[in-house]
């Protein structure tokens, strides 16, 4: 049973998103899993086994508690009834309280089409009379993080000082050697300088080295004002 679940369309999109947020949340003693929905494949130089070895180092690294893929087709995600069921049902296994999705304005189809995909299953874990496997479950929220094509400037719910756990998500990311590194250029700054200046830029809105941005179409609830920077 998991406190927080990331679904991701592809390999490495949870660690491109929210690697930093993934290592922070287990330091604090969250357990943390991360069901990616496709293999990723194919991609211009990869392959199904590449990726697989590229995902379980990244795992590794990331120390993740669990993490599965639910073989649903790259290039063709789509928010069916069919795949519905099959997320509803490891979400009701799993049991989390918080589920992590992709933000929902993109330009690759495969990651709107996952958000639609998570907020139709999250109502489903809840029902009753069904044959979905396990207990039902709602969980309490639902929050986007970036990993989009599209050139945004969005304005976040809010950012997480990700400092600390900046050069161990950069290592995973680097796990995807054929996603991120292999021909991609290196004039004039690599995909993961790249990477680099933009967390740099989200830690320089909360007055920290690094940050990653979230967002939530919900209203976010406080206790305390006690964590905000």
């Amino acid at each position: 049973m998991l406190d927080i679940l990331v679904i991701a369309p592809h390999p490495d999109d949870a660690e491109l998103g929210m690697g930093g947020a993934i290592l922070k949340f287990q330091e604090e003693g969250l357990r943390i899993g991360v069901l990616d929905l496709t293999s990723g494949e194919p991609t211009p130089h990869g392959s199904p086994e590449i990726r697989q070895r590229e995902t379980a180092a990244a795992t590794e690294i990331l120390g993740l508690a669990w993490r599965e893929n639910l073989g649903l087709e790259n290039r063709s995600l789509e928010a069916t009834l069919e795949n519905r069921a099959k997320l509803a049902g490891v979400i009701r296994q799993q049991r989390p309280k918080w589920l992590f999705a992709p933000y929902w304005q993109d330009a690759h189809p495969d990651h709107t089409a996952a958000t639609k995909l998570v907020e139709d299953s999250r109502f489903w874990a809840k029902l009753t009379k069904t044959d979905l496997p396990g207990e039902a479950v709602h969980p309490a929220r639902i929050y986007n993080y970036f990993s989009v094509h599209l050139r945004l400037a969005p304005q976040p719910a809010f950012i997480l000082d990700i400092s600390p756990q900046w050069e161990q998500k950069l290592a995973a990311i680097s796990c995807f050697e054929s996603q991120f590194v292999t021909g991609r250029p290196t004039t004039p700054r690599s995909f993961l300088d790249g990477l680099r200046e933009e967390a740099a830029y989200w830690g320089g809105k909360i007055g920290a080295k690094y940050g990653e941005p979230f967002a939530s179409r919900e209203p976010l609830g406080l206790m305390t004002m006690a964590g905000l920077m």
